[in-house]
Formats: structure tokens, C-alpha cells, sequence
């Protein structure tokens, strides 16, 4: 009787030898033929998942995604007890920016995607989908902070959060190129945030009174 395939698993399998091979040699050493050696899989089952490269860069790009926003939400989801605003804001930070040594090569893998995706559209897309979510969610924290009292109720959520993601995204680079440290980047991100508080801090409401919006599919 034929061995039956997970054809869902051996996709996955195959996005992460290409984010393997990425964190190891950078998108140039992404090929059929390496990625296959790298999953353990054959040319023929790579291509039976992914007709070309960029199909698969594409797919490997939305479990990217995916795990980005499992990644910002964590913190906040886990919080069904009262927390600050404040701290959860600095929890979903340090989850986006990427500049701890355990995070350098999902870093890597970000930043490889990001910079191929100005060539090329269909990337470009799943990015700008990525990042909407992940305002929405800074916005939803802004929200929440500033109906406990914690942050300024003149801010505007829209404007700091687009500020706030702009951060992380650049602070990610610089610690990556070692421009900067992981405890400077988060410092600069924490001064700004605390930047937008007031205090002392009110007591705050249960997280899971509030919905959460989507940052996956």
C-alpha cells in the first residue's frame, strides 16, 4: 500500500529549509535543488508542492507572517490576569524587533524577505498585509492604555503605532549589522514608549475582557 503523504507537513518542512538556508547563506542560496537537500526531501517532491522558486518563497514568506503575529500576540494572550498596558506594549515590542541573540536568525530571514520584496510584488503584498495587522494590533494596545488612564488620551494610535512598528523594523537591522546592541535598541524603543505614558500607572482592566484583533489568517 503507497505511503500516505501530509502534503501541508512536507510544505512546511520545505519553508523551513528555506529559512534555513537563508539564516545560513542568505536568499541567493535558496534553490530547488538545495532546498530539497536541506528538507531531506526529492527534487520531485519540492516541485510537486511548489511549481517554482518564487512559489515557494511566497509560501515560506506567509508561514513567516503567520509566526510573526503568533509572536506579537503571545504576550497579551497569555495575560488573562490584569496587566498594564505598558506592559504589554513592551512585551509586543521586544516580540516584533527581533534583537535578541535567540531571535538574530528569524531576523536575518525578515530582513532577506523585506529587501527582495522591492523586486518583487507578490511579496511585497504579503508584507504590507503582515505589517497592517501588526499596526492594528500596536493601535489596539494605544486603545486599551489609554482607556485605563495609562497613556496620554490626546495621543493618536494610528500615527504612534506606525512610529513604534517603524522602530522595531529599523532597530531589527541595526542590531543585525552591529550597529547597535539588543539592550541600546530595546532602550531606545522603551524610552519612546514611556514616552507616551502617564503616571502613576491606574489599576488595570483584565486583558481578556477585550478582543484582541485578528494578526493571522
Amino acid at each position: 500500500m503507497p505511503k500516505q503523504v501530509d502534503y501541508e507537513d512536507r510544505r512546511r518542512r520545505i519553508a523551513e529549509a528555506v529559512r534555513t538556508l537563508i539564516a545560513r547563506s542568505g536568499m541567493e542560496a535558496v534553490s530547488l535543488r538545495d532546498v530539497a537537500a536541506e528538507a531531506s526531501v526529492s527534487m520531485g517532491a519540492v516541485q510537486r508542492c511548489f511549481r517554482t522558486k518564487d512559489e515557494m518563497l511566497l509560501f515560506a514568506l506567509e508561514d513567516i507572517s503567520a509566526r510573526a503575529g503568533e509572536r506579537a500576540r503571545a504576550g497579551i494572550e497569555a495575560s488573562g490576569t490584569p496587566r498594564s498596558a505598558a506592559t504589554l506594549l513592551d512585551r509586543t515590542l521586544a516580540a516584533l524587533a527581533l534583537v535578541e541573540p535567540d531571535d538574530r536568525a528569524e531576523a536575518q530571514v525578515w530582513g532577506a524577505f523585506v529587501a527582495h520584496a522591492a523586486v518583487s510584488e507578490p511579496l511585497a503584498t504579503v508584507l504590507r498585509e503582515t505589517y497592517a495587522k501588526l499596526h492594528e494590533l500596536l493601535v489596539w494596545l494605544l486603545d486599551y492604555g489609554m482607556s485605563t488612564g495609562e497613556f496620554h488620551t490626546s495621543l493618536n494610535p494610528a500615527a504612534e503605532a506606525r512610529a513604534l512598528l517603524a522602530m522595531a523594523e529599523g532597530l531589527t537591522g541595526q542590531v543585525l549589522v552591529g550597529h547597535q546592541t539588543a539592550e541600546s535598541a530595546m532602550g531606545a524603543l522603551r524610552r519612546y514608549a514611556a514616552g507616551l505614558g502617564t503616571s502613576p500607572e491606574p489599576e488595570p482592566e483584565s486583558v481578556s475582557s477585550r478582543s484582541l484583533p485578528q494578526t493571522a489568517d
